[in-house]
């Protein structure tokens, strides 16, 4: 969530089931997992981001759905899960911002067609957020889903690269 959308409130927005269906696969690890609220067992293994997930090996086939945070919050999480390189992340669909840039690395992109209502801790929707969401895939089981999702969430395609 952006801070204008829910400021001070929380940073706990729990990605809906909707999601987790239309990419028809299960994680080994969650990295970002919440404490408290809905779960959808999508994941074997899970990290809280109080658990110092930044810092923490990551392994198998990972789901990321990071803290959103202030200004260029993302940006660690991005660089560990291009690192990481096997797994989906959902991002917001910022294209111009400065922690979006590595994703041209990611082996697939979908753009999701409408805003994802992410749930609270209790389990109820959210508003419409301010803006969309990305989900991005590395490794090859992770582009597989991301082509099963298209045209059932959103729009899937492959980054070019940037020039260096």
């Amino acid at each position: 969530m952006s801070k204008w959308e829910a400021s001070g409130k929380s940073d706990e927005w729990f990605t809906p089931a909707y999601i987790m269906d239309a990419l028809g696969c299960r994680f080994d690890l969650d990295v970002a997992a919440p404490i408290d609220g809905p779960r959808h067992l999508f994941s074997y293994n899970w990290y809280h981001r109080i658990d110092r997930s930044l810092s923490r090996r990551w392994y198998g086939f990972v789901w990321m759905n990071p803290p959103y945070g202030g200004l260029n919050a993302l940006m660690p999480w991005v660089q560990k899960f291009i690192t990481h390189g096997n797994g989906i992340a959902l991002l917001p669909d910022r294209t111009s911002a400065p922690w979006f840039k590595p994703l041209a690395q990611a082996d697939a992109l979908c753009f999701v067609h409408s805003k994802i209502k992410f749930e609270r801790p209790d389990g109820t929707l959210g508003e419409s957020p301010g803006n969309g969401s990305v989900l991005v895939a590395c490794g090859e089981k992770a582009e597989l889903a991301l082509m099963r999702a298209n045209g059932v969430i959103g729009w899937t395609m492959t980054p070019i690269g940037i020039a260096a």
